[in-house]
């Protein structure tokens, strides 16, 4: 389960990024096409930010749709797979342009006293 790793890693980036105050929520963007399953992110979540800044924030994962565009003639299609057929020409030549994120849109952190 690659996922853990991931999110090992966007827990370290919002540390880092948080200025030493304490993170309440985190909003990544996973995209359907990017074979990183958005469950298994929120599970790993908790375990991750134990001991952290992040240690009770909330995550939310907004989920990028699939999409690509046809070689041939130019036509978006929705994506499911990191493949697909044209529904305008019937090419298979798709070039994926959408879905394949990974991104950490925003974190809320808390005002510390000075």
């Amino acid at each position: 389960m690659h996922e853990l790793g991931i999110t090992k890693n966007i827990v370290a980036i919002v540390s880092e990024n948080a200025g030493g105050a304490p993170v309440r929520k985190v909003i990544v963007e996973i995209g359907k096409l990017s074979a990183i399953m958005p469950d298994a992110i929120s599970f790993c979540f908790d375990v991750c930010c134990k001991g952290t800044l992040l240690e009770g924030a909330t995550l939310e994962i907004i989920e990028i749709p699939g999409l690509g565009k046809c070689c041939q003639c130019g036509t978006k299609i929705s994506l499911e797979q990191p493949f697909g057929i044209c529904d305008n020409c019937g090419s298979a030549e798709i070039t994926i342009i959408q879905g394949e994120e990974l991104k950490i849109k925003s974190m809320e952190v808390d005002d510390l006293c000075a």
